[in-house]
C-alpha cells in the first residue's frame, strides 16, 4: 500500500472531515470506546465459567469504566476473568486520560504530525484556554500519569504482597490505575471495596494521594511542581488548591462528627482510625468511589452531605467529574461580591469575566436539572427510598461510584438512565448540550435593553 493510501486510511478516522464540531467529535469518541468495551466484555473469554453478562450490564460496566465512575452491577473481582479485568482497567485508563490524549499518543507512536483541527480537539478535551503547547502538555500528561501510577502501584504491591502473595502485586498496580483515574473499581470481591483496610495507614494514604493527584487536574500538578511558590501560581491553580483544601478539611470534620458514635461505621474504631476513615471518605466522596466504611450504614444526614460533595466533584482537566471545584469557587465569589454591592467578581486580585460567571451558573443549573429529572424518573419505577436514589444519581453524574448497595437490584430501565447520567457527567453537561445543539446563526441585530424585577 502506498504512502498516500496509508494517509488516506488514517484520515478516514478523522471525524472532523465530516464537518462535526469539536464537542460532537469528543462525545462520539467516548461513545465509540464504550460500545467497543461493552462488546469485549461480552466475549466468553472476559467472564468466568458459568457466568452470563447481558448487553445492558456489559454496557453499564463499560460506561462506568470509561467514565471512570465505579458503579457496578456485577462484582468485578469474582465475575470477570483476568482478561475481562484487563479490558476494564484499559477502559479506565483511556477514560481517565481522555480520548484525545490516547489518540495523540497513538499518533505520536506512528510519528504522525498533529494537525490544527486535532490540536483544537486536544485543547477542548483538556479544557485549556489556548491551543499553544497542547501537544507538549499531552506528552507530559502521559509520562507523568504512568510515573505516578507506577510509584503508587509499587507501594501498594509491596503492601498487598504480604497478604496476597503474587496476586497482591497484580492488585497493587491495578488499583493504582483505578485510584489515579478516580474510577473506584476494585478486585477484592463481594462488593467490599477497601472496607477491610479502614485502619491501614499505608493503603489509606497511598490511595487518597493518588485520588487527589488525579482529581486536581494535570495543569495544576505541573504548575505546582514547576513554580512551587504561591505568588507564581496562576489564578486557576490558586482557586483549585484553595477550594480543594477547604473541602477536604471541612468534609473530614463533618463526617467525623456525624459518624463518630455510629456503631455501624466509625463507632467501634479507635480515635486514629476514626479520623483516618473520615479523611478517606472525604477524599473519595468527591470523585473516586472507593470506600472504607459501609456506605449503606451511614446516617441519612451523612449521605445527604456526601451528595453535596459528589455533586461538586473534582477539578477541570482532571480524571474526576462533577460541576468542578472552580465552578463552585466562582459561584461563591459572585454571590459574595453581589452581597457586598460590587459590580465585578474578583478572586486573588484578579477580575473574573462575566462570561465565565455565566458559564459557571449555567453548568450548575444544567447539572442540577439533569440530577433532578433522572431522580424523579427513577422514583417512578424503583421501589427504593428517595435519598438512596438521589445518592445513586449524583454518584453517577459526579462519576464517583459510591453506592448504598442498590445498583445491582435496579431495573434495566434504571440502569439505562444511569448510563446516560454517567456519560453526561464524564463528557460534561455543557459539552454534551453543545454537541446536541444545532449550529447557531450569528446576527448583527441588537435589541434594546429591558428591565425585569427578580428576587
Amino acid at each position: 500500500m502506498s504512502v498516500d493510501a496509508n494517509r488516506k486510511v488514517i484520515d478516514l478516522a478523522d471525524l472532523s472531515q465530516w464537518k462535526l464540531t469539536p464537542y460532537q467529535i469528543l462525545v462520539i469518541g467516548f461513545a465509540a470506546v464504550i460500545i467497543i468495551g461493552a462488546l469485549l466484555l461480552m466475549l466468553p473469554v472476559s467472564i468466568k465459567e458459568d457466568a452470563n453478562l447481558s448487553f445492558i450490564d456489559a454496557l453499564f460496566t463499560a460506561t462506568s469504566a470509561v467514565c471512570v465512575t465505579g458503579l457496578v452491577v456485577v462484582d468485578t473481582g469474582t465475575y470477570f476473568s483476568t482478561f475481562g479485568q484487563m479490558v476494564i482497567i484499559s477502559l479506565i485508563q483511556i477514560g481517565g486520560l481522555g480520548i484525545m490524549t490516547m489518540a495523540t499518543l497513538m499518533a505520536l507512536i506512528m510519528r504522525r504530525k498533529i494537525q490544527l483541527k486535532e490540536r483544537l480537539l486536544i485543547q477542548e478535551s483538556l479544557n485549556q484556554l489556548t491551543m499553544s503547547g497542547v501537544v507538549r502538555l499531552t506528552k507530559k500528561i502521559i509520562i507523568n500519569t504512568l510515573l505516578i501510577e507506577f510509584i503508587g502501584g509499587t507501594i501498594l504491591a509491596i503492601r498487598w504482597y504480604k497478604d496476597l502473595g503474587a496476586t497482591g502485586v497484580y492488585f497493587g498496580y491495578w488499583h493504582a490505575v483505578s485510584s489515579f483515574c478516580n474510577a473506584g473499581f476494585d478486585l477484592f470481591g463481594d462488593f467490599r471495596s477497601l472496607t477491610q483496610y479502614v485502619d491501614d495507614v499505608t493503603v489509606n494514604l497511598v490511595v487518597t494521594s493518588l485520588i487527589i493527584l488525579g482529581g486536581i487536574g494535570f495543569a495544576v500538578i505541573f504548575e505546582v511542581w514547576s513554580f512551587r511558590k504561591w505568588k507564581e501560581f496562576s489564578l486557576h491553580t490558586k482557586l483549585v488548591l484553595v477550594v480543594t483544601s477547604g473541602l477536604l478539611v471541612v468534609s473530614t470534620l463533618v463526617i467525623f462528627l456525624l459518624e463518630y458514635a455510629n456503631p455501624a461505621t466509625l463507632g467501634p474504631l479507635s480515635s486514629g482510625a476514626k479520623l483516618l476513615g473520615s479523611y478517606f471518605q472525604a477524599v473519595t466522596t468527591r470523585t473516586a468511589g472507593y470506600n472504607t466504611l459501609d456506605i449503606g450504614a451511614l446516617q441519612d444526614v451523612t449521605l445527604f452531605f456526601m451528595v453535596i460533595l459528589m455533586f461538586i466533584g473534582a477539578s477541570p482537566a482532571s480524571t474526576g467529574g462533577g460541576i468542578k471545584t472552580t465552578t463552585l469557587g466562582i459561584m461563591i465569589a459572585a454571590i459574595w461580591d453581589m452581597m457586598r454591592g460590587r459590580r465585578d467578581v474578583e478572586l486573588f486580585e484578579r477580575k473574573i469575566s462575566s462570561t465565565l460567571v455565566y458559564k459557571a451558573f449555567a453548568i450548575y443549573f444544567i447539572s442540577a436539572t439533569l440530577v433532578i429529572v433522572v431522580t424523579m424518573l427513577l422514583s417512578i419505577t424503583e421501589k427504593v427510598s428517595f435519598l438512596k436514589l438521589l445518592f445513586e444519581v449524583v454518584s453517577a453524574f459526579g462519576t464517583v461510584g459510591l453506592t448504598t448497595g442498590i445498583t445491582q437490584s435496579l431495573s434495566p430501565y434504571a440502569k439505562f438512565l444511569l448510563i446516560v447520567t454517567m456519560f453526561a457527567g464524564r463528557v460534561g453537561p455543557v459539552t454534551l448540550a453543545l454537541a446536541l445543539a444545532m449550529k447557531s446563526s450569528r446576527t448583527k441585530i441588537q435589541y434594546p435593553e429591558g428591565k425585569v424585577s427578580i428576587g
